[in-house]
C-alpha cells in the first residue's frame, strides 16, 4: 500500500511518499509553504492524489515526557481537517525526535543553509513514515493506534 506523510508545521510542512511495496520512502519537494491549516490541509489533500498514497500518516508532536502540549493540540486539528480534505482517516504518529534525525541526515549529506531549510521538513516527514511502516511490519493486520476519522462536511 502506498502511503504519504505529513509533517505539518507552522511555517512550512513536509511530505514524504513510500511505494506500494512499503520499503523506500521518498522525501517530497518542494514542502507546502502555506501557513493557513486549511490550505496545508488542501495542499497536502492534492499531494496525495498526485502521488497516489492511498493512506496518509502525520506526525504528532509530543514533548519528550511523552505529554502532548499546544503543538499536539494543533496536529491533532489539523489531522482532522486533513482526514476531511482526503476523505479517508489519517494516522497520528509520534514524532518526537524526527526533526533532530532528519538534520543529522542533511548534516551527513552535506546539505546546509537554504538547501537544508528547504528538505529539513520533507526530510523529517520521510523519518516519521519509516517509523510507522517499521511499526506496520512488525505488527501485520493491527490497527494504528490512533486515527483521525474523516467528517461530513457541516449543513447550513
Amino acid at each position: 500500500m502506498k502511503w504519504i506523510a505529513v509533517d505539518y508545521g507552522e511555517r512550512r510542512t513536509g511530505l514524504a511518499v513510500c511505494d506500494a511495496s512499503e520499503l523506500i520512502v521518498t522525501p517530497v519537494t518542494p514542502q507546502i509553504e502555506e501557513k493557513s491549516l486549511n490550505k496545508v490541509a488542501d495542499a497536502a489533500a492534492a499531494a496525495r492524489l498526485a502521488q497516489g498514497a492511498e493512506g496518509v500518516v502525520c506526525g504528532l508532536p509530543r514533548n519528550m515526557d511523552g505529554t502532548e502540549g499546544s503543538r499536539c493540540v494543533k496536529s491533532r486539528r489539523f489531522a482532522a481537517r486533513l482526514a476531511t480534505a482526503c476523505g479517508v482517516p489519517v494516522v497520528l504518529w509520534d514524532e518526537r525526535r524526527t526533526t533532530v534525525t532528519a538534520a543529522g541526515i542533511l548534516s551527513a549529506n552535506s546539505t546546509f543553509g537554504a538547501d537544508r531549510k528547504a528538505r529539513l521538513d520533507s526530510v523529517s516527514a520521510a523519518v516519521i513514515l519509516e517509523s510507522f511502516l517499521a511499526w506496520r511490519k512488525a505488527h501485520p493486520g493491527e490497527e494504528p493506534p490512533e486515527v483521525a476519522a474523516p467528517t461530513a462536511p457541516e449543513q447550513a
